[in-house]
């Protein structure tokens, strides 16, 4: 029996109305980073006709995208059609320093949305639905898709720098005097990491189609002189040599077999009083942090993976001979586990 407090009301069912709608939302924050409007709009308002001319927009629809995205505090709209840039547009613009163009190009490619358009098949069966759909891992497509793996890098690239400055500030990274970057991609944090500790060296591995993508940031970064790549398979084995091993937003992908057959590798590094930190979401208590909640549904979806609770990460360490010496929560929605071999 339903309490007064449940009870449906207008309000209730126009808020969920909105939250329905989101997709709507998605694609017109994608439409507008694939065609670079930020990088048209400054801090005086600039007519519509202009910005169409220079991404090679129809002019009326293009006005139709901005005032929606303006009515979203993307962007503010003036008189006679004219828009101006507002502190989340500047995070569209191509060198912005808290890069979302990356990612909003991302989140709107058909392959993933073809993937969340089956999540009604993961939760009825369990299964990855990026591979019911595709036939295949999403890693495995991106492979043999190098534009998607492109677009891929791009995003993870700019996700880190949202990030990396937050990481950087909740540990004492000096101590170290090799790191490797595990899954490091294309080496944004660990150039974060070599910039801010001048003793530090580091290695950077990861897939080795994913590393050759390395040598631009790593140079724009100043680092390459203390950065070793290399390419290989983190199931199998990962660098030994290294003091610590860092691992961000690498154990979310993967279920908790894979899971394991990864930290068995880095156990199998780790000597001597070397550390693994692993930087990644924590979930939060029941009714809390949507946000988390619902990258845990993406992780369903596309890698296969899931998000976790601190018991769920000791429970898997625990597993392989590993435990959690000290949890350091940074500024940004991600957590510092420090861990050290049993």
């Amino acid at each position: 029996m339903r309490g007064d407090d449940v009870n449906s009301s207008p309000q209730a069912a126009l808020e969920l109305h909105r939250l329905l709608n989101g997709f709507q939302i998605t694609q017109a924050i994608h439409v507008g980073a694939l065609l670079g409007v930020a990088d048209q709009i400054a801090a005086d308002p600039v007519p519509v006709a202009e910005i169409a001319a220079a991404v090679g927009a129809h002019p009326g629809a293009l006005y139709r995208l901005l005032r929606a995205l303006a009515a979203l505090g993307i962007f503010r709209e003036h008189d006679d059609r004219c828009f101006s840039m507002t502190a989340m547009g500047d995070c569209l613009r191509t060198e912005s320093p808290h890069p979302v163009r990356p990612h909003a190009i991302f989140v709107g490619q058909k392959n993933q949305w073809d993937a969340w358009g089956h999540l009604l098949h993961s939760v009825r069966t369990g299964e990855n639905a990026f591979r019911a759909v595709h036939g295949m891992s999403n890693w495995d497509y991106r492979a043999r898709h190098p534009e998607q793996n492109d677009i891929f890098n791009a995003a993870m690239t700019g996700n880190s720098r949202r990030v990396e400055q937050a990481i950087v500030e909740a540990y004492d990274f000096g101590r170290f005097a090799r790191l490797a970057d595990i899954g490091g991609g294309q080496g944004s944090l660990l150039a974060a990491l070599l910039q801010a500790n001048a003793n530090l060296r580091g290695v950077l591995f990861d897939r080795p189609h994913v590393v050759a993508t390395a040598a631009s940031v790593l140079a724009a970064a100043g680092v390459s002189d203390r950065c070793e790549t290399i390419g290989g398979d983190m199931f199998v084995s990962v660098p030994g040599g290294c003091d610590a091993y860092v691992m961000k937003y690498i154990i979310h992908d993967w279920d908790d077999a894979c899971c394991r057959r990864i930290l068995k590798a880095c156990r199998a590094a780790i000597t001597g009083s070397a550390r693994l930190i692993v930087i990644d979401r924590l979930l939060g208590p029941p009714n809390e942090d949507p946000a988390v909640k619902l990258a845990d549904l993406h992780m369903l979806v596309g890698p296969g993976g899931q998000e976790r609770t601190l018991e769920d990460f000791a429970a898997l360490f625990d597993a392989e001979g590993l435990r959690i010496a000290e949890v350091r929560p940074t500024r940004a929605p991600v957590s510092l586990l420090i861990v050290e071999p049993v």
